[in-house]
């Protein structure tokens, strides 16, 4: 028995959501020359947890924390899985791109496939939440760096799909070793003390697999990286201030510029 339990967002006799902390995996690899611990496997993890078999109903990143759906029936996870071949499914993730995003816009680069053979539609759609300047001088030409907080809304799933569509345009997340900037990465982790990539599944809407009803899934807490994530953009993403504050951000000779 593991002693790691997931927090469970929602369940009942056909399928059960998770928050997956970053870090852990979906289900067992593909691959089997990659190996991973059960200990960090959330198919592994759940069966344990709810004493049921399970069927995984879409992917998300091992780096990526937030909302996965499984399925207890095979009649379920077909259910759910044709909304996702269906592009019938709304999800939403908060991220934190280097520089300053527009207010809203739409990535639809095509992008290669997970085997790199072939270009696939991709379209993400997103919004800057917020925006910020810090006292990091990440290039010789520039004594700050500048940052957004953008909510972004992907209608296909490709593989790494918003990592790589902000990437193209040189907005690469923060914590993303695959794609993004170490500079960046090391000043987040170092003197923000705020690790590991900045995307995160917070909200789900699709139909129940068994009854059809409209369902809408968010997720109800924050680690403390986002807290001191949300501090940083004086902005709190559905929380109700006052905002949690961080005693390292205060410690900065040049004031933090929140727009």
């Amino acid at each position: 028995m593991s002693s790691h339990k997931l927090r469970v967002l929602f369940e009942d006799e056909s399928f059960v959501a998770i928050d997956k902390p970053a870090g852990f995996s979906v289900h067992t690899p593909e691959n089997p020359m990659v190996r991973i611990s059960r200990h960090t496997n959330c198919l592994f993890l759940l069966r344990d947890q709810t004493g049921k078999y399970l069927y995984p109903v879409h992917r998300l990143d091992r780096a990526t924390s937030g909302i996965v759906l499984y399925a207890f029936t095979k009649e379920a996870a077909a259910a759910l899985s044709k909304q996702f071949t269906e592009k019938t499914v709304k999800k939403k993730y908060l991220a934190v791109t280097r520089g300053w995003v527009d207010d809203n816009g739409v990535h639809d680069k095509a992008l290669k496939n997970e085997a790199g053979t072939d270009f696939q539609e991709s379209v993400t759609k997103f919004e800057r939440l917020a925006k910020a300047e810090l006292p990091f001088k990440s290039n010789p030409a520039f004594e700050t760096s500048r940052y957004s907080l953008v909510l972004a809304e992907p209608e296909t799933g490709r593989y790494h799909q918003i990592r790589r569509h902000f990437n193209a345009k040189s907005n690469h997340l923060i914590g993303d070793s695959k794609y993004g900037n170490g500079n960046h990465n090391r000043y987040f982790k170092n003197e923000l003390k705020i690790q590991g990539l900045l995307l995160r599944a917070v909200e789900i809407e699709f139909a129940h697999p068994v009854s059809g009803a409209r369902m809408l899934l968010q997720v109800n807490r924050w680690g403390a990286h986002w807290h001191r994530v949300f501090d940083l953009f004086g902005f709190c993403y559905r929380c109700q201030p006052p905002f949690p504050e961080t005693p390292r951000l205060k410690q900065f000779d040049q004031p933090i510029v929140r727009l």
